[in-house]
């Protein structure tokens, strides 16, 4: 695991929590929450594809 990861998972963070307050700010709570949803869903989308390589690299290491 590099930690370019650690910086992209901590950058789509920041962007989503300034989205959201600005949003909120604006009266604008229900586009706020799924400006939210969304910075979560692209984060497990960037942890499941972490995921998957682990799988494959353990199905390589033990020859399964």
């Amino acid at each position: 695991m590099s930690i370019d990861l650690v910086f992209k998972i901590a950058i789509v963070g920041i962007v989503v929590s300034v989205l959201h307050i600005v949003l909120k700010q604006a009266g604008k709570e229900d586009i706020a929450q799924i400006v939210t949803l969304a910075g979560v869903i692209v984060v497990l989308v960037m942890v499941i594809e972490l995921i998957s390589d682990l799988f494959v690299m353990v199905k390589t290491v033990f020859q399964l």
